[in-house]
């Protein structure tokens, strides 16, 4: 089957080359009527684009790059949906990568993401991610990057996030005006940002109503199952146990609440629990899970709108931007 070019739709209808691919862009300088031939002949013809030659003529490869922790995660699926929907209605495409929350696995995909020349990249770094050489280089040679989530700030460059100051803020504002005093705070990796803005909204709040800040009641978890079971059995142990538990992800939220449940802890009579999570079954969870809701869909859009600025060049010479979206708090029986 005989591919149809630019050449064929302009001589069949008497244009130039340059007017047919301008109309086929929706250019401006084209008038209504041509436009409509154009498209209407390339349509009957089934013509599509070539998207190597547009790469070369445009010295763009239409792509761009998006790193992720995990796939799985809900929350990052949403962002990604966000992500595809934006680069949809842009003419882009969209390479999916996951760390693993490995750094070493990151660093391979930037690598191929530079190596495919995509035009992009959207990154929320993995939870073992300190050295940012392997974004850098590519940053200071021109490739256009976009943090969202997780981020760092050894980069100059736009970030979208969460308000993880104020979700953590109103979930143990929450809990405190429950009546519970002895709040547990389970967190991710100390030196990640998320866990460092969500971790200063929970001190706040205990400013805010005169509680005093044990450092036995907040407890880092790694990735590891066996990690996360440790730290509860030290808080259980606590003599005046916790009287409430705020987990700051979705993956400490489900995983502690199992454990809780192995335990024979009841929730909320003997212990309130408050989740920082994306997940769209909490409101089936026994019992339905109160939850700060981060907009990840409306996270992953505004990381890509910023990053395909960066890419066209549109509002140059603008200071970088730390976009934070609202959270809300969803309140319901577990707290």
């Amino acid at each position: 089957m005989q591919t149809v070019t630019i050449k064929d739709i302009a001589k069949a209808l008497n244009l130039s080359t340059s007017t047919v691919s301008r109309a086929l862009r929706g250019s401006h300088e084209i008038n209504t009527e041509t436009k409509r031939l154009v498209l209407e002949y390339a349509e009957k013809l089934n013509y599509k684009p070539n998207p190597i030659a547009l790469s070369l003529k445009e010295n763009r490869s239409r792509a761009i790059g998006v790193i992720v922790p995990e796939i799985a995660n809900n929350f990052f699926s949403q962002a990604i949906n966000g992500i595809e929907a934006i680069a949809y209605n842009r003419g882009y495409h969209v390479m999916i990568f996951q760390s693993q929350e490995s750094y070493e696995r990151e660093v391979v995909n930037v690598q191929h993401m530079v190596a495919r020349k995509v035009d992009g990249i959207l990154i929320s770094l993995s939870g073992y991610t300190t050295d940012m050489s392997h974004l850098q280089e590519p940053h200071n040679n021109g490739m256009p990057i976009v943090f969202f989530d997780r981020f760092s700030e050894q980069i100059d460059t736009h970030t979208v996030i969460a308000d993880n100051f104020d979700g953590a803020f109103k979930a143990t504002e929450h809990l405190i005006l429950s009546g519970r005093k002895r709040i547990a705070l389970l967190t991710s990796l100390e030196w990640l940002s998320i866990t460092q803005e969500r971790m200063a909204g929970y001190k706040a709040a205990l400013k805010k109503y005169n509680i005093p800040l044990e450092d036995s009641l907040i407890r880092h978890c790694g990735f590891a199952n066996e990690e996360l079971l440790e730290n509860v059995d030290r808080l259980l142990a606590l003599s005046p146990a916790p009287d409430a538990f705020f987990t700051t992800s979705d993956r400490l939220a489900l995983s502690c609440l199992t454990i809780l449940k192995d335990k024979k802890v009841k929730i909320p009579e003997e212990l309130s629990f408050v989740g920082f999570t994306n997940v769209k079954i909490a409101h089936l969870i026994d019992p339905p899970l109160t939850t700060v809701v981060q907009p990840a869909f409306e996270i992953g859009q505004t990381a890509a709108e910023l990053l395909f600025d960066l890419i066209e060049e549109k509002k140059k010479n603008l200071p970088f931007q730390k976009v934070k979206l609202a959270t809300t708090l969803e309140i319901r029986n577990s707290s």
